[in-house]
């Protein structure tokens, strides 16, 4: 509580410059719960504040995989899937996990901080990947997002991580960047991180000045009774849920809504997390969650065929959706999505991730007569890419103890 009551001293009172607070912690620790009583605190005194999202594992107005940065204005209080929204900025990483490509996680966070405005006080979220080359990468977080306050959160009787004070950060080598005992970290163009020095004459980008503050729940991992894949999911439903009638009793299923026909040469296309061969890339992009993005390259051909990008871009994404069907005769995508009109238009860019739509979407659809579309029993799982759509068992069923009486 105490450090609550500073938090929100110094973003509410006369502070020097604007507070950006960066909340640090292992996985279940209680750092989204935090950050929703600390933003709705600080709403009783201000009229908005800034939330950016780096857990691309757990995000908390957006579908994962996301990073984001949102002006919130109203308290929120429900799981993710209750409060989606479109946040202020966004880049789709594509996956729940940066492990296999950290550089360009470092890139995707540089890019959506620099929308910030040093306006009103910011919040960041940071993963719970604290251990290894995760506790590096943050080290290199606090070090390029210069924080002003960091809320470590962890238990008395484990500790995760080691303390993030300002000396041991400035000491410490991080997974890009060198502290002051010039520890080996990876190889990678500092010029990047170079840019990320304070405008205000700061020197040493290594050396952060903030202040910590140690915050040890009461109940550690209470949250982890249900499976991160299934919020996941729900936050996916959620954001479906935006595609329904707001005047319709019934919930209607997704194949009775008409999608959006997008010509081949309209869009570029990319799949981020695997190298897909050209000749396959149709079938990768069929029933799959995409994200709708803007690059500033015009999008050029000549041909009829698919626009295919060979790097991953950093930009924009406006929202998500499902490619529902490919008509290789017409060259046309069929896509769902709760994008309004208006921002379709600057769409040029698919971004296939990692991210799988979720099971009950192929088979719980109700009004499907015979086969149902996208899935099949007989199929060669020996074929390299191909899976079985797996059962979430992580609930049980609770036995009933008591006798009822029906007298």
């Amino acid at each position: 509580m105490s450090a609550l009551q500073e938090l929100v001293r110094v973003c509410c009172g006369e502070y020097e410059g604007v507070p950006v607070i960066m909340v640090c912690g292992p996985k279940s620790i209680g750092k989204s719960t935090f950050n929703r009583y600390l933003i709705n605190l600080l709403l009783n005194n201000l009229p908005s504040v800034e939330y950016m999202e780096c857990d691309i594992g757990q995000t908390e107005f957006t579908p994962p995989g996301c990073v984001s940065l949102s002006n919130v204005t109203e308290p929120f209080l429900g799981p993710p899937f209750t409060h989606q929204r479109t946040p202020r900025k966004m880049v789709y990483y594509g996956q729940t996990s940066c492990e296999q490509d950290t550089e360009r996680y470092i890139d995707v966070v540089k890019y959506v901080f620099s929308s910030y405005r040093k306006e009103v006080p910011l919040v960041i979220n940071t993963m719970g990947w604290v251990k290894g080359e995760g506790l590096l990468l943050l080290t290199d977080m606090i070090r390029l997002l210069s924080p002003t306050h960091v809320v470590q959160m962890d238990v008395y009787d484990w500790k995760a991580m080691a303390p993030l004070t300002p000396e041991n950060v400035h000491l410490a080598p991080g997974l890009y960047t060198k502290g002051k005992q010039q520890g080996k970290g990876k190889q990678m163009d500092l010029s990047a991180a170079e840019s990320w020095k304070c405008s205000e004459g700061e020197e040493d980008a290594s050396a952060p000045e903030y202040k910590l503050l140690y915050v040890h729940p009461e109940f550690p991992r209470a949250g982890a009774a249900v499976h991160s894949s299934i919020l996941r999911d729900m936050s996916i439903l959620g954001y479906l849920g935006q595609l329904q009638p707001p005047d319709v009793a019934s919930v209607l299923p997704l194949h009775s809504l008409v999608p959006y026909q997008v010509p081949f040469n309209a869009v570029a296309l990319r799949v981020i997390h695997t190298d897909v061969a050209p000749t396959n890339i149709m079938y990768a992009v069929n029933a799959s969650w995409v994200g709708l993005c803007r690059i500033p390259d015009e999008i050029r051909c000549q041909t009829a065929g698919p626009v295919l990008l060979t790097q991953t871009p950093i930009c924009d994404c406006l929202g998500f959706g499902i490619v529902r069907g490919v008509d290789m005769e017409k060259h046309l995508y069929h896509i769902l999505t709760p994008v309004p009109p208006e921002n379709l238009r600057v769409v040029n860019c698919l971004l296939l991730g990692n991210i799988a739509i979720p099971n009950c979407i192929f088979v719980s659809q109700e009004g499907i007569e015979g086969e149902i579309p996208y899935v099949t029993s007989e199929y060669n799982y020996s074929i390299l890419g191909s899976g079985k759509l797996r059962k979430k068992k992580h609930f049980k069923k609770r036995e009933c103890t008591f006798q009822c009486d029906y007298a």
